[in-house]
């Protein structure tokens, strides 16, 4: 029996939203506050995936400047009809706290998935994670949550239900009012909609129980599109609570898809603890399960119970593979690398080049690494428990507010920096700084290398255990620092709303304001699974 593995899109990849389209599948994820947004990962076997395209790659489809941290694009929603890509996300550009939140949502469109799409068509900003039902009478509906600031007894109240309202094509815009049209399970925290329809019902599928170990997947139903809904009474449909011993934790966020030969499977949001700190460094990653209707018309796991399985049948498809991703990049293209992402903006010619020096990604100094505007950073998802990341990088800084390196992070307040820099005793010099919940720390004295031309950086990581080296040679590798903790890269050790994961890159900065340059020869990632 062929078999899907669990997690198919590992590292941060969240919220995903599948789409079949004839022999082609689609998911799109979540990107918050990277830059591009939206990642789409494309598969004909439901087994192999391959990242294809950031939908969201100019500023006036998504301004992130100023986004904080877990902000920018929360929950896409990918659908087609009639020979168009529909894309709806959300820009939440104010997050902080249980009070207020300032979400936007918006809806890009694409006749080719692999092209440019539109510009932006503003919906609403009442909630967060809409998305868009194609009815087959050509009337086209939005689903969202209503985000409710007034304080009461539960959290629930926050979470005031979804809103339903039609969509016109004609004039772009939604048209007549919001109707609220479900307030949610016992289980509360009502987000993440989705509308379907099959054999006669209107079947709301919602995320509940919060983004977190009591993540789960609810479903409803209704003759009417307006409702009213009944409850499934096997709520939740799938869920990781209350069993700790799962491998896939945090079940939630469910999207389904049907096969040509009738049957179904549903993309969900997952995370796999490290077992020593039970964090999750690689951020909420994405699954598939196997699904069935029952005969009285409800939505089950085909396996049974309400639990995701790690191993799953796959279906019936041919198997398609796909190229491997070369492990280093030697940066002689004059674009930049899908799997790189920059920090809410994009990098222009003044941080960022590829043709300057050929051979060479040059990175312009900016600002400092706890700045939500110009950073002159890319990075890419860590998407496995133990690999090792390197680069080499000729840099001479004048001074000690300009810096350049290796960096493994997940926000500005969340990060470990293999940098070089200048001090005034030392020299050129090599050390480590650090921030954990944006305490500032240095765990080792800076190291001269004055006289060094070119650096050679490395990082390897096993689960929750993190080591820098250094070499002037890329033969004699010199560790750095002592073993750090890998694991407050994420989620649970962030003292804040945090919904993303660990990366591993490069950046260059300049806090003097000279856009002191940096030249990378070349990144390379290596998994060791």
């Amino acid at each position: 029996m062929k078999t899907i593995s669990n997690p198919v899109l590992s590292g941060f990849n969240p919220d995903p939203s599948i789409l079949r389209l004839g022999e082609d599948f689609y998911i799109a994820t979540s990107t918050f506050q990277w830059f591009p947004g939206v990642a789409i990962h494309h598969s004909k076997d439901l087994v192999n995936w391959k990242l294809i395209s950031h939908p969201l790659n100019r500023v006036s489809q998504l301004d992130l400047k100023g986004v904080p941290c877990s902000g920018g694009v929360w929950a896409p929603c990918l659908s087609y009809s009639d020979g168009v890509f529909y894309l709806i996300y959300t820009n939440a550009v104010a997050v902080d706290g249980w009070g207020f939140k300032d979400t936007h949502n918006y809806l890009v469109t694409a006749t080719d998935i692999h092209g440019e799409w539109s510009e932006p068509i503003y919906l609403n900003s009442s909630g967060f994670d809409p998305s868009l039902f194609h009815d087959n009478d050509g009337r086209k509906w939005l689903v969202s949550m209503l985000w409710d600031y007034r304080m009461g007894n539960n959290v629930k109240n926050l979470f005031g239900g979804i809103l339903l309202q039609e969509f016109s094509l004609e004039e772009k815009r939604l048209i007549g009012e919001p109707v609220n049209i479900f307030k949610g399970s016992s289980i509360g925290i009502t987000e993440g909609p989705h509308l379907y329809k099959h054999n006669g019902y209107y079947y709301l599928m919602t995320a509940e129980g919060g983004t977190g170990i009591h993540h789960a997947v609810t479903m409803a139903r209704s003759k009417s599109i307006e409702g009213p809904y009944e409850i499934d009474p096997a709520n939740p449909i799938l869920t990781s609570r209350p069993d700790t011993t799962l491998v896939l934790q945090k079940a939630g966020h469910g999207c389904i898809v049907d096969m040509p030969n009738g049957e179904w499977y549903m993309a969900h949001l997952c995370a796999r603890p490290i077992s020593t700190t039970g964090r999750c460094s690689l951020g909420r990653e994405t699954a598939i399960q196997k699904m069935m209707w029952t005969e009285d018309g409800w939505f089950r796991l085909a396996h049974g119970g309400n639990n995701p399985l790690v191993e799953v049948e796959a279906p019936n498809l041919p198997e398609y593979k796909w190229e491997p991703e070369p492990t280093r990049d030697d940066f002689n293209s004059d674009r930049l690398n899908i799997h790189f992402a920059s920090l809410r903006i994009p990098l222009g010619e003044d941080m960022l080049s590829l043709k300057e020096r050929p051979g060479y990604l040059r990175l312009k100094g900016k600002e400092s690494l706890i700045s939500t505007h110009k950073q002159s950073l890319i990075a890419r998802r860590q998407q496995s428990f133990q690999y090792s990341a390197s680069t080499c990088v000729e840099f001479e800084p004048g001074n000690f507010q300009q810096m350049a390196g290796l960096i493994c992070l997940y926000d500005r307040r969340n990060f470990y920096y293999l940098r070089i820099s200048n001090d005034e005793k030392l020299g050129k010099c090599i050390g480590i700084v650090a921030a954990q919940n944006i305490a500032f720390s240095q765990p080792v004295h800076d190291v001269s290398i004055e006289g060094w031309d070119r650096v050679y950086l490395e990082v390897t990581v096993d689960y929750d255990q993190l080591q820098f080296y250094y070499s002037r040679d890329e033969e004699t590798w010199v560790p750095i620092g002592p073993v750090l903790d890998a694991s407050t890269l994420s989620d649970e050790f962030n003292n804040e709303m945090a919904f993303t994961g660990a990366f591993v890159g490069i950046c260059c900065q300049d806090m003097s304001g000279k856009d002191k340059h940096a030249d990378f020869d070349w990144f390379e990632y290596v998994e060791r699974k």
